[in-house]
């Protein structure tokens, strides 16, 4: 596990863009894991400057992504599919038959999960997954548990998640209770993992994810146990981080 430390959010983003930039630069045709929320805006903000300039080409990227709300059409303003067109497809040249995220608006559950989870794998696994932490250690939208969940599978969020998302909707009651996710197994399969964090808010929870027992209760805690982990955060977030653990 690899703990970077970027001055400022700014500064995390262009980080962890770097990091992106050189997976797909190294491999044209990358299988890209993409995550949704606050913290990876500046990153698909700064891949996208670099699109502009001339200096990455995503033509030949796949992109999945790790979750979308359950009863959220992709026209709708709070949907994962609404977010990644405007905050990263719009903006760069990724075929849009190469960017798949899980169908909100599928009732059947076991179908949908089944059919993302082989979409995954037929395409050959993750090449580079992009993870945030939620502040009860979730990544995607596996939440804390007894166990660590396997494939791709329909969770019903905690009340902490769905308070840390209703900043995004008119109010508590409109956060969607489910949603569509990655599995553990399915983000620890990815060859490399790029986990960004920002905020004095997610101090606490660096910690404790990261330099804690590894246990379902902290989902984020089993990337202790894979082979190539990049965390980048800024001061804030690594406030809690001794020196010494941060390349």
């Amino acid at each position: 596990m690899k703990i970077i430390r970027a001055k400022n959010y700014e500064d995390m983003s262009r980080k962890a863009a770097n990091l992106i930039s050189a997976q797909v630069i190294l491999k044209p045709d990358s299988v890209l894991g993409l995550a949704t929320g606050s913290t990876p805006i500046g990153i698909y903000q700064q891949l996208a400057e670099w699109y502009k300039k001339g200096d990455i080409d995503f033509s030949e990227v796949t992109t999945v992504n790790l979750d979308e709300y359950y009863g959220l059409t992709p026209q709708h303003h709070q949907s994962y599919h609404y977010f990644m067109q405007h905050e990263f497809f719009d903006h760069v040249n990724l075929s849009p038959e190469h960017t798949f995220l899980p169908d909100g608006m599928e009732q059947d559950h076991e179908k949908e999960c089944t059919r993302y989870t082989a979409l995954i794998y037929a395409l050959g696994g993750i090449d580079l997954q992009l993870l945030g932490l939620g502040h009860n250690g979730h990544i995607g939208f596996n939440e804390p548990s007894d166990y660590f969940s396997t494939d791709v599978h329909l969770v019903n969020l905690t009340e902490s998640t769905i308070h840390a998302n209703q900043r995004f909707f008119a109010s508590a009651d409109d956060v969607p209770r489910q949603a569509y996710t990655m599995g553990i197994r399915t983000i620890f399969l990815a060859n490399r993992i790029l986990l960004a964090v920002s905020g004095k808010d997610k101090a606490d929870i660096v910690r404790t994810a990261f330099l804690g027992k590894v246990t379902p209760t902290i989902p984020a805690s089993i990337l202790q146990l894979h082979p190539d982990v990049w965390i980048i955060g800024d001061e804030d977030a690594l406030s809690e981080i001794p020196k010494g653990a941060v390349v």
